[in-house]
């Protein structure tokens, strides 16, 4: 894993080069049978180099815990490594959705970093990291809480912890899809 991350920052400085890129990189247990993935850091993720640890890290904590899921026992990354930016109106430095360009840069990435966890199940937290391993004709919305298979992979999408931020309307849907991969994980993996 430290190849991995050593590689990568040095893929990343050559493309960017003279723009220091902060990458997040991912982290749990490296034999994890669950993986995480969201979309990209957030600026507290970038301050504290870790994924999932602002806002929609604490909605992700408190659901794990209402599944019975133990964070130290998974593995979370991101499909793109870097925080996305973009200046607001109001002229502050802001987070925005990565581009496709972005996506299809850290994807061998992604790929790489889950076949060095071989994962039993790849949790899609937004239809980022869905899109990303499953093709552009994925939708969060169609496929949210069903376990899928792609390219030899079980996948169960979930909607983003983010969004219950700006669409509270969602946190029953969200505690359902939760509920279940937990049931599942009981039943399955213990």
């Amino acid at each position: 894993m430290e190849r991995f991350k050593a590689e990568l920052r040095a893929f990343v400085d050559g493309i960017y080069e003279g723009e220091k890129k902060v990458l997040v990189f991912g982290e749990g247990s490296a034999d994890a049978k669950v993986v995480l993935v969201g979309e990209a850091p957030g600026e507290q993720e970038t301050l504290l180099g870790r994924p999932f640890v602002g806002k929609a890290g604490k909605n992700l904590d408190e659901f794990l815990a209402l599944a019975g899921l133990d964070r130290s026992a998974l593995y979370v990354t991101n499909t793109v490594k870097f925080r996305p930016t973009k200046i607001s109106p109001a002229g502050r430095i802001v987070n925005r959705p990565p581009t496709q360009e972005e996506i299809k840069l850290f994807l061998p990435w992604l790929q790489r970093e889950l076949d060095m966890v071989r994962p039993e199940c790849i949790v899609t937290l937004g239809n980022v990291p869905l899109k990303a391993l499953m093709g552009r004709k994925a939708v969060i919305g169609d496929l949210h809480g069903q376990f899928v298979e792609s390219e030899g992979r079980r996948l169960y999408p979930m909607y983003h912890p983010a969004s219950l931020i700006y669409n509270p309307s969602l946190r029953e849907t969200y505690r359902a899809d939760v509920e279940r991969f937990g049931a599942w994980m009981r039943d399955k993996l213990t």
